[in-house]
C-alpha cells in the first residue's frame, strides 16, 4: 500500500508494487514523480529525509540536508546590510541534499535500478504533466518571482501567462537532468550539474566554492531516534530534523491524553502546551550540530517540564517569535515483506529560491534562508558547513516485538512536530484507524521557531470542527485562539497502518491525495 499528496503520486508507487517491486522502489519512484506533480512543494534541488523499516525490523533513517556556502560567514550577510538570511534568491540557497538521500535509500535496499524508477518522471517531464488546482494557485501567487528566473518563467509560465487547470506543464530540460541523475546521482555534486549550479550560484552573488556540495553528497543510514508512548516504539528521523520535538512532546503526553475524551479541551491544552515547550527549547538553544536536544528528552528534564504542566503552567511567547509557514509533501509505502518508508522531502517555501539552474529545469530551495538565524552565537547561526535547522520530520511505529504497526508523516512547516504528535495520540491514546486520524480537527501553536517573521504574539489555531464548546475553553485557559475553517490548518498528512494481517491505508483530506492498495 502507498499514500501521497497526489494521484498520481501515488499510482506511480502502486504500480510499482503491483509489477514486483519493494516499498523502496515505490518511494523512490513516488519521489520523482512528485516533483513533476508538486514542483512548487518539492524538487531536485530540494532536501529529503525518510525513515526505512527493513523486514527484519531493524529501523534506519536516511538524511539529505545541505550545507550553506563555504563563505556564508555572518559578517558576509551584515557587510551587506542584511539582518537575516534573504528567503529569496542565492543568498537563500543551501547545497541540494534530496538526490544524496534518496541515492543511500536507494542504495540500502531498492531492488530496481534507479533509471527503470525514475523513468515515469521523464515521461513526465517530457510529455507535460496536467496543471492541478494547487500548482496552478501557487504558480499566480508567486508569478512575479518565476518569472524574473528565466528557467522558472519557461518551466511554470508558458507564454508568459499562468497555465490553465490541466495544461500539461512540459519540462523538457528537467527530463534531460532526471535521465542523468538516474545514471549517476553523484552529478548533482561533483559532475556536470553540480558545476552548473555553482557557477550560477556564485555569478549571481552567492559565495559557495562547490566543495560543500561535495561534503552534502555523502549520505548513509544511520539510527533513527526512538522513544516511547502508549507502550510502543515510536521510530523518528534525528537531527537535523525536529523528530526530537515530538519525542519530546510524546514524553510530556504520554499518560496523560488516554484517559481523557477524543480531542477533549483538556486534551487540547496539554498538547499545545508541550508544543510551546518545545518550540521554546528549540528556539533556545537547538542547532544541526548541537546535542542540546539530548538533555531535554533526559528523564529527569521531561520530569521536570511535566510537573510545569501538571500546574497548569502554559509557556510564554518566544524571545523572538517565528512563522509556521512552508511548502513540504510526503509519502508512505508498505510492502508485502513488511519493508516500510515514510519519505518527506521540500524546497523549503513554495518554489523554494524562485531560482533555477540554467539549462537544467531544476529550482534551488531557500533552506539556508528558512532555516538558519542571523543571531550572535546562536548554535543555529549561519556559518559554513553547518547544516540549517529544518522542519522535516518523518516517524514509524513498531510494537514490543518489533512488528509494523503505522508509518506516517504530514508536510506543513513548524506545523510538523505538532500534527504528528496529534496523529501519534489519534492512533496509540484512541485506537483510531488512519482515515479518521487524518482527517480529525487539527490545532496548531503559531509561531514556531523559524528565522523570520517577529513580533508576532502566540496564538492558538484550531479549525472551528473542533466545536465552540471546546474552543471557549481553550480561551479559558488562557490560549489566545484563532477560529480557522473547517479545513483549513493544513498540512496533509499520509498512514498506512497494520491491522489483524490488513493494510488500512488513508490521504488527508486537505490535500488532492490518495491511498492505493495492490
Amino acid at each position: 500500500m502507498v499514500a501521497a499528496g497526489h494521484p498520481a503520486v501515488s499510482l506511480a508507487g502502486a504500480r510499482v508494487l503491483a509489477a514486483g517491486g519493494n516499498a523502496v522502489d515505490a518511494a523512490l519512484a513516488m519521489a520523482a514523480l512528485s516533483w513533476l506533480a508538486l514542483p512548487g512543494q518539492c524538487g531536485v534541488g530540494g532536501d529529503a529525509f525518510a525513515l526505512l523499516r527493513r523486514p527484519d525490523g531493524s529501523v534506519a533513517a536516511f538524511g539529505g540536508s545541505g550545507f550553506g556556502p563555504d563563505g556564508g560567514e555572518p559578517a558576509f550577510y551584515r557587510d551587506r546590510g542584511l539582518a537575516a538570511v534573504p528567503l529569496e534568491g542565492a543568498l537563500a540557497v543551501a547545497a541540494p541534499g534530496a538526490v544524496a538521500a534518496l541515492a543511500a535509500l536507494h542504495a540500502d535496499s531498492a531492488s530496481r535500478g534507479l533509471p527503470e524508477l525514475w523513468a515515469p518522471a521523464v515521461a513526465a517531464a517530457e510529455d507535460g504533466l496536467p496543471c492541478t488546482a494547487k500548482t496552478r494557485a501557487d504558480i499566480a501567487e508567486h508569478r512575479d518571482a518565476l518569472s524574473r528566473d528565466p528557467g522558472a518563467a519557461e518551466a511554470f509560465l508558458p507564454g508568459g501567462r499562468v497555465p490553465r487547470v490541466g495544461e500539461p506543464l512540459v519540462r523538457r530540460d528537467l527530463g534531460a537532468a532526471l535521465r542523468r541523475l538516474a545514471a549517476d546521482p553523484a552529478d548533482l555534486y561533483a559532475g556536470v550539474l553540480g558545476e552548473r549550479a555553482v557557477d550560477a550560484l556564485v555569478a549571481a552573488g552567492a559565495p559557495f566554492s562547490g566543495y560543500e556540495w561535495t561534503a552534502t553528497a555523502r549520505s548513509v543510514p544511520e539510527d533513527a531516534l526512538t522513544c516511547t508512548y502508549a507502550g510502543r516504539t515510536v521510530h523518528l528521523t534525528p537531527p537535523p530534523t525536529p523528530g526530537w520535538m515530538v519525542a519530546q512532546q510524546a514524553g510530556l503526553c504520554d499518560g496523560a491524553l488516554g484517559g481523557l475524551p477524543w480531542l477533549a479541551a483538556a486534551a487540547v491544552h496539554r498538547m499545545a502546551a508541550a508544543a510551546r515547550v518545545a518550540f521554546a527549547d528549540r528556539f533556545a538553544g537547538c542547532g544541526a550540530d548541537s546535542d542540546h536536544w539530548r538533555g531535554l528528552l533526559a528523564p529527569a528534564a521531561l520530569a521536570a517540564a511535566r510537573a510545569r504542566l501538571d500546574s497548569g503552567e502554559l509557556p510564554g511567547p518566544l524571545p523572538v517569535p517565528v512563522p509556521a509557514g512552508g511548502d513540504t509533501t510526503s509519502m508512505v509505502a508498505v510492502d508485502a515483506d513488511g519493508r516500510a518508508v515514510s519519505l518527506i522531502h521540500s524546497l523549503a517555501f513554495t518554489f523554494g529560491a524562485r531560482m533555477t539552474v540554467p539549462g537544467t529545469g531544476i529550482v534551488l530551495n531557500n533552506r539556508l534562508g528558512r532555516g538558519a538565524y542571523l543571531i550572535d552565537g546562536h548554535p543555529n547561526e549561519v556559518r559554513p558547513r553547518r547544516r540549517p535547522l529544518h522542519t522535516l520530520n518523518a516517524w514509524l511505529v513498531t510494537d514490543a516485538a518489533g512488528r509494523l504497526l503505522h508509518v506516517g508523516n504530514t508536510p506543513g512547516g513548524d506545523g510538523q512536530v505538532q500534527w504528528n504528535a496529534q496523529l501519534l495520540s489519534h492512533l496509540l491514546d484512541h485506537g483510531h484507524d488512519p482515515a479518521t486520524a487524518v482527517a480529525a480537527p487539527r490545532f496548531t501553536v503559531h509561531p514556531g521557531s523559524d528565522a523570520d517573521v517577529l513580533g508576532r504574539p502566540p496564538e492558538l489555531r484550531v479549525e472551528s470542527r473542533l466545536g465552540a464548546a471546546r474552543i471557549e475553553a481553550l480561551g479559558a485557559s488562557g490560549h489566545r485562539v484563532v477560529v480557522q475553517g473547517a479545513w483549513d490548518a493544513g498540512g496533509g498528512a499520509q498512514i498506512v497502518s497494520v491491522a489483524d494481517g490488513a493494510l488500512l491505508g488513508a490521504s488527508d483530506p486537505r490535500q488532492d491525495g490518495v491511498a492505493l492498495g495492490v
